[in-house]
């Protein structure tokens, strides 16, 4: 009981300072602290990511940062998506998973590095004109047309598969996309990311349990502890460096990849 509450405290706590980078980590957080297999650990990821992101929404919604209607749209790709996720998951070995899901860890933590670099050193970023997703600078919300429609349904879909198979994925799709196809600023992708995983992970949620899924008490504990962390994260997120959380939580994808690669 004691190790599903400090574990779920500290995805929680990672959930809110990271935007949605905390919750790749659940996974392999269940597997190896509370000794589940990914298929059984990547149901309860998916409720205590999407409960605490729920909440991450619920703040962006109040200050006016959720674009409601892009989240919409991803959520819904999403949702009709994350059931074809699943459904590979059944399929797919369980090693080739643990590869798959170790792939997008070391991904992230290649961005989160690229990130935490001086803006000197960055690449270029994309143009205005390039990108498919633009803001209105009358309203601040997007001027929808046809590929900015199809550009985000994309990502939305892209995310609800992975968001099935993995149990996490949605936010590693939907911020980088969002940073690249659109020039909307960081604090909106977040809140906006935050908003469209609390959605496609309750569909997905819904589907596992139209499948037989049950959680035990020490599993409701970890969806109870990870919810109070992203609070307690949150709060604590204007005091602790961005750089410093990027390049520590880089590291962690790093080493938790490698332990999930040695043992597929």
């Amino acid at each position: 009981m004691v190790s599903a509450i400090l574990l779920g405290l500290c995805i929680g706590v990672s959930l809110g300072l990271t935007g949605a980078g905390g919750g790749i980590l659940a996974v392999p957080a269940l597997m190896f602290g509370l000794n589940m297999s990914l298929a059984e650990a990547a149901p309860v990821a998916l409720i205590a990511v999407g409960a605490a992101s729920a909440v991450g929404a619920v703040q962006g919604l109040r200050r006016g940062l959720v674009r409601y209607k892009a989240a919409l749209l991803m959520a819904v790709t999403g949702g009709i998506t994350a059931p074809l996720g699943l459904a590979l998951a059944r399929q797919i070995p369980a090693a080739w998973l643990s590869v798959g899901f170790a792939a997008i860890m070391l991904l992230v933590a290649v961005r989160m590095v690229r990130q935490s670099r001086p803006s000197s050193d960055r690449q270029t970023p994309v143009p205005e004109r390039a990108k498919a997703c633009h803001l209105s600078a009358e309203t601040g919300r997007f001027i929808w047309t046809r590929r900015t429609a199809a550009t985000l349904g994309s990502i939305g879909a892209a995310s609800g598969i992975c968001t099935g198979m993995l149990g996490v994925g949605g936010g590693f799709i939907i911020v980088p996309a969002l940073t690249y196809f659109s020039d909307a600023r960081m604090h909106s992708i977040v809140s906006t990311s935050l908003m469209v995983i609390a959605l496609v992970s309750a569909a997905t949620v819904g589907s596992a349990l139209a499948h037989g899924l049950s959680l035990t008490e020490a599993q409701w504990l970890f969806v109870a502890a990870a919810i109070s962390g992203m609070v307690i994260g949150r709060m604590a997120s204007p005091h602790v460096p961005q750089t410093v959380l990027q390049r520590v939580f880089a590291t962690v994808c790093v080493i938790v990849a490698g332990v999930l690669i040695w043992r597929a």
